[in-house]
């Protein structure tokens, strides 16, 4: 079993990411350099979320006492008891079933940390730039990264060269590189604090507030105005975009040097302005530079950008309210099913979406689960999330007291520890710091930066905001980490406890070395997340950005009911059309059931007639005939060999007069081709 379980995980984790990607990236438009970094770097960093409770199971957590003789093996934690007299009798201690050998995990730790590091600071900045780029060659988009990334790097290197000026005036110039790590965790814990903060009050509130459906319906009705108007403008966007195209398309004729960049632009709109801006007959005539002025090559690049940039944000859109439409037409069919005496939930459409092994419920149990339990279900998680937040919020006040012991992870891993119960201590690790992560990276999915970074489900994520989202993950994990075993005292630079260390923290190295950050801003910079729950709590965030100007949802605003009815409207109206949709669909496909079918009966008792006539004619002749003499039986088949006429040839001469006298062709066949040209003119 040794290792088994750190190659389960490293599985698991790899398909959790890809299921991730899967569902906000688009595989088949995406760029496979940007599918592959992305996918790399939230791979590194589920991993290292993972694998890090067996990297604390594994270790030892409590000192060996002095009188012991025998040490222990590397993988035993000796746990020792007070008996009634005071004397320390020690515990037998089994090996862990999740237990890692030894050498396996500083390995590992060093290569997923330093490749992390190397995609976040180095590799997609430069692929996001290369990404975003409206060139035309992959040299013309590698050189515009790197003019956009030059004051990126050379802020790098003004940092890396003061590190150095460091290191030469202190002696310990070997501890540079934990220096250099020391850095990059106290940026990432700064925006750590900040995102956790958020997240700790708000996905509790999230799930109360989904368990009242009328706050719910009207928040969507908000929601439906707003997406509503970035729409439009996203329509307008794209229309201007394809006009200034469509003048260029035509200003460049088919002959010209930049004609395949023009191509390359056509190509990435949409088909109905490609069908109308497709070329004519005019297209082929030779261009003159002295009579008209062409766009340059640059300008192209920057046209090519915007098109890219608008067909995106027209695509997302247009599936988003797609979505939020359905969204809200169920919350409604919800609020007139929890009224319904019959306890059967019942549909005003029937959904679009494809049913799964999971979704078919019977409309009982749906009307059960929709009205009845699901809030209930709901109002108990965010009851259990809100004491998880509490806990959270009182360990990163507390956990640098260490006698007494003040942070209940601390006093929840220490328990475990006295009753030798590894697969406690990995579970309470795994729960504690899936939820610290789940704050963390749920508000990394839930911002927005205006139109440029937005991350987007149902494959509408556009590449800029899929690398940076890679970026942030790769920046913050590892300050998490390092936060998670400061909270359950693991971390001696933080604990001060001359404990042994896990790898993951030899890797980190001392942070002793810089002890204003490890005595100072690593203890009392996380308890700023107190004042950040406050402030989410009582929304002073979203009030200021409401008003600077920007729409969001304040129960007590008049812009936000002005909002919430205008949404109201459109859903109205979106349900009118669809249902005047749905009612010419029946109305057709009932004249098809009545009236197709009768026009199918009569065909085929008209083809039946048809072919009884044709059989009585085809009886009364072969009767007829054969009631004749021998003549009559010569004439009809006189009749019969006149259908085919043969040309005349000598060598096909028989002793059948009739035979002899079939002079007539073939139709469509000449003289000429008869197979003999000799007495063509015996007939005369």
């Amino acid at each position: 079993m040794s290792g088994a379980a750190l190659g389960i995980e490293i599985v698991v984790v790899f398909f959790l990411a890809l299921f991730l990607l899967h569902r906000y990236a688009d595989f088949r438009k995406q760029q496979r350099m940007v599918l592959f970094g992305t996918l790399l770097a939230w791979y590194l960093c589920f991993l290292i979320v993972f694998i890090l409770p067996l990297d604390i199971s594994t270790v030892s957590t409590i000192l060996m006492p002095a009188h012991t003789i025998t040490p222990p093996p590397p993988w035993c934690t000796l746990f020792t008891t007070l008996t009634s007299e005071n004397r320390t009798v020690p515990k037998v201690c089994y090996k862990p079933w999740s237990y890692i050998p030894d050498g396996i995990m500083p390995v590992f730790w060093r290569v997923v940390y330093w490749t992390s590091q190397c995609l976040t600071w180095l590799l997609l900045p430069f692929m996001q730039s290369y990404a975003r780029s409206g060139g035309f060659s992959i040299t013309g988009k590698i050189k515009t990264a790197l003019i956009e990334n030059a004051i990126y790097y050379g802020t790098y290197l003004l940092i890396f060269g003061s590190l150095l000026i460091y290191v030469a005036v202190h002696p310990q110039w070997y501890e540079l590189q934990t220096i250099g790590i020391t850095a990059a965790n106290t940026w990432g814990l700064f925006l750590l604090v900040l995102l956790l903060g958020y997240g700790l009050v708000e996905i509790p509130r999230s799930y109360w507030n989904a368990s009242r459906q009328g706050h719910l319906l009207i928040k969507t009705y908000f929601k439906a105005a707003k997406l509503m108007t970035e729409k439009a403008d996203a329509e307008e966007n794209l229309e201007d975009v394809m006009e200034e195209v469509r003048k260029v398309q035509e200003s460049i004729k088919y002959n010209h040097p930049l004609r395949k960049y023009i191509d390359t632009i056509l190509r990435k709109c949409p088909v109905e302005y490609q069908e109308k801006m497709g070329r004519n007959m005019d297209d082929y005539e030779d261009f003159d530079d002295k009579q008209n002025t062409y766009p340059s090559e640059k300008n192209l690049v920057k046209l090519h950008k915007q098109v890219i940039y608008a067909v995106q944000r027209h695509n997302r859109t247009h599936v988003q309210w797609q979505i939020l439409l359905q969204q809200a037409m169920h919350l409604e069919d919800v609020a007139k099913n929890e009224t319904s005496s019959a306890h059967q939930f019942v549909h005003s459409f029937p959904s679009t979406e494809p049913t799964s092994w999971l979704s078919p419920y019977t409309p009982t149990v749906e009307w059960y689960w929709e009205c009845l339990l699901r809030q209930w279900f709901y109002r108990l998680l965010a009851v259990l999330l809100s004491l998880f937040s509490v806990g959270v919020v009182w360990s990163e006040c507390t956990f640098f007291s260490t006698r007494p012991v003040l942070s209940l992870f601390a006093v929840f891993i220490q328990l475990a520890e006295r009753d030798y119960n590894y697969l406690y201590i990995e579970m309470a690790c795994f729960i504690t710091i899936f939820f610290l992560c789940t704050c963390v990276y749920s508000t990394v999915f839930r911002i927005r930066v205006f139109n440029y970074y937005y991350l987007a489900s149902h494959h509408q994520t556009d590449a800029y905001s899929l690398q940076f989202s890679g970026m942030l993950f790769c920046r913050l994990t590892p300050p998490l980490c390092l936060n998670f075993l400061g909270l359950i005292h693991m971390d001696s630079a933080i604990s001060h406890q001359l404990k042994e260390q896990t790898a993951y923290t030899s890797i980190m190295g001392s942070m002793r070395v810089l002890s204003f950050i490890a005595n100072g801003f690593y203890i009392y910079y996380p308890m700023l997340i107190l004042l950040l729950c406050i402030a989410t709590y009582f929304s002073l965030g979203t009030r200021c950005l409401n008003l600077l100007g920007f729409q969001q949802f304040v129960g007590d605003n008049e812009m936000t009911s002005d909002l919430i009815d205008e949404g109201k409207e459109l859903i109205r109206r979106e349900k009118r059309k669809r249902q005047r949709t749905e009612d010419g669909e029946n109305r057709r496909r009932e004249w098809k059931e009545r009236y197709g079918n009768t026009r199918e009966d009569t065909a085929r008792n008209r083809n039946r007639n048809e072919a009884a006539e044709m059989t009585e004619t085809n009886y009364s002749d072969t009767v007829k005939y054969s009631r004749t003499g021998r003549g009559t039986e010569r004439d009809s088949i006189e009749l019969l060999e006149d259908a085919e006429p043969l040309d005349f040839n000598a060598e096909t001469l028989s002793d059948n007069p009739l035979e002899a006298d079939s002079t007539r062709h073939v139709p469509g066949r000449y003289l000429s081709m008869s197979s003999s040209r000799s007495r063509i003119f015996d007939d005369v």
